[in-house]
């Protein structure tokens, strides 16, 4: 496992160390070093920037960017905010997934992606929740974060239809003009909590 600190954008604070992973050290070289060559092609005699080889070495280790894989990393080590997860007096672990929630958790793949557009509504709304759990509370977005958020969460190729159901069931705000995107405090009822909780176990 190797380490990289990227640059903080305006929209974080501080520097951020992003966990990078590779399976395979020597395809990982291979690509880099082709991604490098070409780079060198167009641009003989100059360097790649700082983010240029940022998103290099994120491509080298299958990401399509460094923002993708700052999304993934941030969201993947993010607890849950408490006061949303806790189970408290009165308020024991689920145990058990509902119907539908077992057939919400089958549209996620083992790393706790969305895999498929459910078909049935109902199971399509226990989803996004699996979605509204991979954003920080108390931050904010742009609509370019939340889509690469999206788009590493889910493997179908649409980031559009969840972002939307996301802010109409409220599991996220935004402004009129789209410029701003947050994490809306929700408290999941049993039957959510279930599916987050053997969602999380997924991670």
């Amino acid at each position: 496992m190797t380490t990289i600190a990227t640059s903080p954008s305006t929209a974080t604070r501080g520097r951020e160390r992003v966990p990078l992973h590779c399976d395979d050290l020597s395809q990982f070289a291979k690509t880099l070093r082709l991604q490098l060559g070409e780079f060198l092609e167009k641009s003989p005699g100059s360097a790649p920037s700082h983010v240029q080889l940022l998103n290099m070495l994120a491509r080298a280790a299958g990401h399509r960017s460094v923002q993708a894989l700052r999304a993934q990393a941030t969201l993947t080590r993010a607890p849950e905010p408490a006061a949303a997860l806790a189970e408290g007096p009165g308020r024991p672990a689920p145990t058990s997934l509902s119907a539908h929630a077992a057939k919400a958790l089958t549209q996620f793949d083992e790393h706790g992606r969305l895999s498929r557009w459910p078909y049935k509504f109902a199971v399509q709304r226990l989803a996004m929740w699996g979605l509204w759990m991979r954003f920080d509370s108390n931050r904010t977005y742009t609509e370019r974060q939340v889509n690469d958020i999206l788009k590493a969460w889910t493997t179908y190729g649409d980031h559009v239809t969840p972002r939307r159901e996301l802010v109409e069931m409220k599991l996220l705000g935004r402004k009129p003009d789209c410029s701003a995107y947050w994490k809306e405090p929700q408290r999941p009822n049993d039957e959510v909590r279930a599916l987050l909780q053997a969602l999380r176990a997924r991670r």
